[in-house]
């Protein structure tokens, strides 16, 4: 709710063809990675094709319920449906990274283990794998010939941590810029936007730059083994997320720089910084038992 001057009654939404264009996007994105993982030539069509009707959704979307605020559209009641739908649009995510972080722990504490003989029926490893070793990380896979390990991991106290400290820093920027749009000092919530978006395209070249060297010099890619996948599943999606945070953060920074947002009433704003905040927590997760533990 961004007007200063919303109507008193409910305002209710026409029926919208948007939720279902994006749920085709996402369809067809979710099938192009899985191609592009299994290394079928049609998979990056299908990708690109997603991605184009998310775009697109969001583009529209995204307009319709700014005209609507701008038109005054937006009551209490109705910002209370976008804080609920926030709410459980995290909820979600949650739910999302938590399913990940599942199968990184029961590969972690439970099928290496008994692969290597140290839980569960000791046969398994005497019979297949007599000479596996259930290390963490995984460097040498029970089947090496098939999925050769990677050499070396990617040490935490390197990028990792560095980039801890420049998302646990942009999580501090936004804040200072919801500070400063609560105060309506504007210059400060432009600085504030404008900090915590460069600090996110630094995350996501450093990112890339770690990538870049586990594929080209440590023999860490995907087709690794279990190691490589959670890897690269959790960390992968979590660069998606910051890159999606990052452009939601450009709109709203757009929009404050057009004044749209008020002290009293900026939900806009503040949901994107509860998403920020959501990016920030999962990286911690990551950093803690990904790279360090």
């Amino acid at each position: 709710m961004d007007q200063s001057h919303p109507i008193k009654r409910y305002f209710l939404p026409k029926p919208s063809y948007w939720p279902l264009l994006g749920s085709f996007g996402l369809f067809f994105t979710v099938i192009g990675i899985i191609n592009i993982i299994h290394e079928h030539w049609y998979g990056h069509y299908f990708f690109m094709a997603g991605a184009i009707l998310l775009a697109y959704m969001m583009f529209g979307w995204f307009s319709t319920v700014i005209h609507e605020s701008m038109s005054g559209l937006h009551s209490k009641k109705m910002d209370k449906t976008y804080r609920w739908g926030m709410f459980w649009f995290i909820a979600s995510e949650v739910a999302f990274f938590g399913i990940f972080f599942g199968a990184l722990f029961y590969a972690r504490n439970i099928s290496v283990p008994a692969l290597g003989g140290e839980i569960a029926s000791k046969e398994t490893h005497a019979l297949l794998w007599p000479h596996f070793q259930a290390l963490w990380p995984l460097l040498k896979n029970p089947n090496p010939t098939a999925y050769p390990g990677p050499s070396e991991v990617i040490p935490a106290w390197g990028i990792p941590a560095l980039n801890t400290f420049i998302l646990l820093s942009s999580a501090l920027a936004v804040t200072f810029a919801h500070w400063g749009l609560q105060r309506n000092h504007r210059t400060q919530v432009n600085m504030g936007l404008i900090i915590t978006i460069l600090l996110g395209l630094t995350f996501l070249s450093f990112q890339a730059y770690e990538y870049t060297e586990a594929y080209t010099r440590l023999n860490l890619t995907l087709h690794s083994g279990i190691y490589g996948s959670t890897f690269f599943m959790l960390t992968g999606f979590h660069a998606a997320h910051v890159t999606i945070g990052l452009t939601m953060l450009t709109i709203i920074l757009i929009r404050c720089l057009k004044g749209h947002f008020l002290p009293e009433h900026h939900f806009g704003f503040e949901a994107v910084s509860w998403y920020w905040h959501f990016v920030d927590v999962i990286w911690l997760f990551l950093f803690i038992f990904v790279y360090w533990l």
